[in-house]
């Protein structure tokens, strides 16, 4: 005999704090994992401050040699003047009979100085000679560059333009110019369109291994990038990096080297970048370094680094996961399908209950679930047999308050039950759901509860009633619907019983409502009163056959009747699943 059957069941299941103890056993990946962040936070914050170092040498040492560069143009452009000035042409650059010899000297300046794409000398009325293979009449910015700069060097003073973009490839120059004086008197302007292809050339070696090297001015405009398709020289990119919004803050004056942390956003996901800027104010432009951290890392070897490390943890947490496997399967299973059996229980399958097992705890709300699902299951029968009960006394009272109505008048016996009968196939032809069919069978069932307002003489009346009669017969669909409106239970059945005399051309009554002003009930109630109108005995006509009431209807479409509800109405006639009902139905 084995001792298991002798030791109580709720000591034989594994209790939950054993399970807790093995789930305890992750702790010890916790310590790893914390290791191993710090490691990376740690070299993450020095290969940060390398890159800082760097951009910042970087920056600084292109500004220098910017500057020098363009102090040197500067210096060359002084030197032609002065040869103008030597051989006397200085106050004449704009004679014609002196043209091809400054011509000449422009053109031998030219060839000599790659950086130069263009030279102009103009006098003092704005015109002269040019050489060099760049056409400035045929670019509009450079022109108006140059006229700009014609205005500038009246004053005595030098001019250097805004960043250009020269031909389809946006290479990227800018204009510079002095003026031409004799003694003090203003005689004429030497400028220049220079290229910037050698410091083009030199953003484009350093910008390697993910860094980005490139010129603003202080405005926020591209002086030079190497992405010269996506960053035209004179565009504006204040708004998009950080770097240039903080560069436009300072004072023009300042002179300074700064690196800052942002992000941004690329292909559509956030990326931590680190830039630095170095001003130099003599040109009013900065050299921007920018590189994604991102970057660094796979440089520096920090992504081999933390696959190793992250290896290590896979290696312990996988081991760790198998172990907990085997624990939280003692604990999830079971509560898996208490979780499935309430879901089911939530759906009203109130017979569904759970297996008992796992642990103690565990089995013992399994046996509380089950026998709580049994008395939910209990309690639902009786709630349904009392809910069914106490729709069928409902429905019955309805049935009798219409029958009592029908009673009134001996020609209109059975009229409230064939009418729900119809509505209920016509609302049924046009697809009304089973809610909606249940509303308007109760409609239909009360739409003429206003007669119990109405004076007998008035409703017995076997002849044509006078104006005043039917103008107190009128009135029954709006006294309906105040007897019915104080239960709650009616709200919805309210609009059939008010407006079922409503036309779609707006001659109804009792409020003269039109087309899908008249709620879908409404208009499916008035076919279906018309249709037993015309089919039963009244003191006014005989009963007329099913063809001859559909093709009066049918006259009627579109003035008192909605056409959609009539072609539903002769759908269901087709079909035969309406004929004509000569006593009440129960519906």
């Amino acid at each position: 005999m084995r001792l298991e059957r002798f030791i109580p069941a709720q000591l034989r299941r594994p209790r939950i704090l054993w399970m807790v103890l093995g789930a305890l056993l992750l702790v010890s990946l916790v310590p790893i994992a914390l290791y191993h962040r710090q490691v990376l936070r740690l070299s993450q914050g020095k290969l940060a401050d390398t890159e800082r170092v760097q951009q910042a040498e970087l920056t600084r040492s292109l500004a220098e040699e910017i500057q020098l560069f363009e102090s040197n143009l500067h210096q060359q452009l002084i030197s032609q003047r002065q040869i103008l000035a030597l051989t006397g042409l200085i106050q004449d650059v704009d004679d014609p009979a002196r043209a091809p010899q400054v011509t000449r000297l422009l053109e031998n300046f030219v060839d000599s100085n790659p950086h130069f794409l263009y030279l102009t000398a103009v006098g003092k009325n704005a015109k002269g000679t040019g050489a060099g293979k760049f056409r400035a009449d045929k670019d509009e910015f450079v022109s108006k560059a140059l006229q700009r700069a014609f205005t500038t060097t009246i004053q005595s003073l030098k001019f250097r333009s805004d960043p250009l973009a020269l031909g389809p490839e946006n290479r990227p120059a800018f204009v510079i110019a002095v003026p031409l004086t004799v003694g003090e008197q203003f005689s004429g302007m030497l400028a220049a369109v220079i290229s910037l292809d050698r410091v083009l050339l030199r953003l484009q070696e350093t910008s390697v291994r993910g860094r980005v090297v490139y010129i603003v001015d202080r405005n926020g405009h591209i002086v030079a990038h190497p992405d010269t398709r996506n960053f035209v020289p004179g565009a504006d990119v204040s708004s998009t990096s950080p770097v240039v919004a903080q560069i436009k803050a300072l004072p023009r004056e300042l002179r300074a080297t700064e690196t800052v942390r942002f992000t941004m956003q690329e292909n559509g996901r956030t990326v931590e970048m680190i830039g630095t800027y170095s001003t130099f104010p003599d040109l009013d432009w900065a050299v921007i370094a920018r590189r994604s951290l991102d970057k660094a890392r796979e440089d520096a070897g920090v992504k081999e680094l933390n696959a190793q490390a992250l290896a290590f943890v896979f290696v312990v947490t996988l081991a760790a996961l198998i172990l907990g496997y085997l624990f939280a399967v003692g604990i999830s299973t079971p509560i898996r399908g208490l979780a499935e059996s309430t879901r089911a229980i939530s759906r009203g399958e109130f017979h569904q209950r759970t297996r008992v097992r796992g642990a103690a705890e565990i089995s013992e709300l399994a046996e509380t679930f089950n026998k709580m699902a049994g008395d939910i299951e209990e309690y639902i029968e009786r709630l349904k047999l009392a809910a069914e009960e106490t729709r069928e006394l409902f429905l019955g009272s309805i049935r009798m308050l219409a029958a009592a109505i029908d009673e009134k008048d001996p020609y209109t016996r059975g009229h409230s039950g064939r009418v729900a009968k119809y509505s209920l196939i016509i609302g049924s032809e046009l697809g009304l759901s089973v809610e909606d069919l249940d509303r308007l069978r109760i409609s239909a069932l009360l739409h003429d509860v206003g007669k119990i307002g109405v004076d007998d003489r008035v409703l017995k009346k076997p002849s044509s009633l006078t104006p005043e009669e039917f103008e107190l017969m009128k009135q029954h669909p709006t006294k309906g619907a105040n007897i019915m409106r104080p239960v709650s239970q009616l709200k919805e059945m309210l609009p059939g019983i008010e407006l079922h005399h409503e036309s779609v051309d707006g001659r109804g009554y009792p409020y003269g409502l039109q087309g899908s002003q008249i709620p879908l009930m409404a208009r499916i109630i008035a076919v279906a009163d018309t249709l037993d109108a015309i089919t039963t005995n009244r003191p006014y006509q005989s009963a007329m056959e099913l063809d001859y009431a559909l093709k009066r209807i049918r006259e009627l479409t579109g003035t008192r009747f909605d056409p959609l509800v009539v072609d539903a109405l002769e759908a269901a006639i087709r079909t035969a699943k309406l004929r004509l009902s000569a006593a009440l139905v129960e519906v």
